[in-house]
C-alpha cells in the first residue's frame, strides 16, 4: 500500500513537471554541483526577479517528464546533479543570469536545453546569452541617433555661418561698387558762384 502511494506521488511529480516544461519557452539543464547555499539563494532570487525558476529534482523524474512531452534529445545530459531552469517570455534575461552565474562559479555548467521547443547546444546557448539585451540595443540605437542628429545640427550651423559670412561679403562688395559708380560732384565754378544770390 505504501509503495503504491509513493509511486502515485512520483507519477504526480512527473505530470506536474511535464506540464511546467510544456509551458516554458526556455528549458535549461545545468550541473549545479559544488554550489554554496548562499550562491544558490542569490541565483534563485535573480531568476525570480526575471520571472525564471530553478528546480532541483531527481534525474529520472526529469527524464520521464521530458519523455512525456516527446522531448528525448537531452536524455544523455541527465548525468550527475542536474537542475532545471525554466522561463517564459523573458527567457533571454534568464539565460543571461545563468550564463553570468556560470562564469562566476566554475562548477555550475549549462548542459543543454530547449528554446521554444528547439534543442540548443551549450555553444548556441552561450552565444545567445552574450548577445546584447533589448534595452542595451535600444540604448545603443538612441546614442547613435543622438550622435547623428548632433552631427547634422553642426553641419547645418556651419552652412548657416558660411552663408551669413558670404552674405556680408556680398553686401560689402555691393556698397563698394555703389560708391564707385556714384557720380562725383563737380566743383562749383566761378560763374556758378557769381549767379548765387548775395545776402543783403
Amino acid at each position: 500500500m505504501a509503495n503504491q502511494k509513493i509511486i502515485a506521488q512520483k507519477e504526480q511529480k512527473v505530470k506536474d513537471l511535464a506540464e511546467e516544461l510544456k509551458n516554458a519557452k526556455l528549458i535549461l539543464l545545468v550541473d549545479y554541483r559544488g554550489i554554496t547555499v548562499e550562491a544558490d539563494t542569490k541565483l534563485r532570487k535573480d531568476l525570480r526577479e526575471a520571472n525564471g525558476k530553478s528546480i532541483v529534482i531527481k534525474n529520472n523524474i526529469i527524464k520521464r517528464a521530458l519523455d512525456l512531452n516527446g522531448d528525448k534529445d537531452l536524455d544523455d545530459k541527465l548525468v550527475g546533479p542536474t537542475a532545471i531552469i525554466l522561463a517564459d517570455d523573458n527567457y533571454t534575461d534568464v539565460l543571461k543570469i545563468v550564463y553570468k552565474f556560470a562564469k562566476a562559479n566554475e562548477n555550475y555548467k549549462m548542459k543543454g536545453g530547449y528554446i521554444e521547443g528547439n534543442v540548443q547546444t551549450v555553444e548556441e546557448l552561450t552565444t545567445l546569452a552574450q548577445l546584447p539585451s533589448r534595452e542595451e540595443l535600444l540604448s545603443k540605437l538612441a546614442g547613435s541617433l543622438l550622435q547623428t542628429i548632433s552631427k547634422v545640427a553642426i553641419a547645418i550651423d556651419q552652412v548657416r555661418i558660411k552663408k551669413e559670412s558670404e552674405g556680408e561679403k556680398v553686401a560689402e562688395t555691393v556698397e563698394v561698387k555703389a560708391d564707385a559708380e556714384k557720380p562725383a560732384e563737380a566743383p562749383a565754378t566761378e560763374e556758378a558762384k557769381a549767379d548765387e544770390p548775395k545776402a543783403e
